[in-house]
This record gives structure tokens, C-alpha cells and sequence, in this order.
């Protein structure tokens, strides 16, 4: 019999929302050399369409990840764990700040720095992510 608690939602939308972000990320990176072929404002539609799915995952993921921690007996848990999450908040922090000036700014350097640190920032948070629970 199949057994759904708030336990199994909660870890279902973290996980979909992370893929959402993270995924989309990465699929926006590999679509990017064909958008720039498409002309020179195709790269930025595409990013703001992007955007409008994907900052409310990035609000979903962190909406989830703090109802994660509310579910956590920090008394319970070995200081290894606490710098991990706390790496990990950093990270999804970075990330966030780093896409959030990306899809704001105009420069064309700025962007491709805050791109890739976003993705990045994103990769290794979830990379935490995984170590929190296993």
C-alpha cells in the first residue's frame, strides 16, 4: 500500500524544485550558443521566460528546505551536520544572489560571471544537499 505522509510531500517538492532550478539552469547554458544564433535579444527573451518559471521554484526550495529544518532534532545531530547545512545555506544564498544580479544587470561580464556562479553555487548546494542525507 502506498504510504504518502507530509514527510514524503515535503521531500518531493524540495527535490522537484531543486531540479527545476538547477536543471533549468543547465539547460538554459546548453541552449544559449543556439539562442545567440537566433539574434541578439533571443538569449535575453528566452532568460526572462526562464525566469518566470524559475524563481518560483527557487522560492519553493527555500520555502522546503526551511520546513527541512524544522523537521531536524539539531540537539541530535553531529557538528559535521551543522557546518554541512550551514555550507549549504551559504551556497543556495550565494546562488540565489548570484542569479538574482545575473537577470538584472545589463553587462555582458557580469553576467557570465554571476551565471556561473549561480550554476555553480546551485550544483555544489545540492551536492550538500545529498550529503545532509545520506
Amino acid at each position: 500500500m502506498l504510504d504518502v505522509s507530509a514527510d514524503t510531500i515535503r521531500q518531493f517538492l524540495h527535490v522537484f524544485s531543486v531540479s527545476v532550478w538547477v536543471g533549468g539552469q543547465i539547460v538554459m547554458a546548453a541552449l544559449l550558443p543556439v539562442l545567440r544564433g537566433l539574434g541578439p535579444d533571443a538569449p535575453r527573451r528566452a532568460a526572462n521566460q526562464f525566469g518566470k518559471v524559475a524563481w518560483p521554484f527557487f522560492a519553493l526550495v527555500v520555502a522546503t528546505g526551511i520546513w527541512n529544518m524544522f523537521e531536524v532534532d539539531f540537539d541530535g545531530v553531529e557538528t559535521s551536520y551543522h557546518v554541512t547545512l550551514g555550507v549549504k545555506m551559504l551556497l543556495v544564498a550565494a546562488a540565489g544572489g548570484a542569479a538574482g544580479v545575473h537577470s538584472l544587470t545589463d553587462s555582458p561580464a557580469l553576467r557570465g560571471v554571476t551565471g556561473a556562479i549561480g550554476l555553480i553555487g546551485s550544483l555544489a548546494a545540492l551536492f550538500f544537499g545529498v550529503v545532509l542525507v545520506t
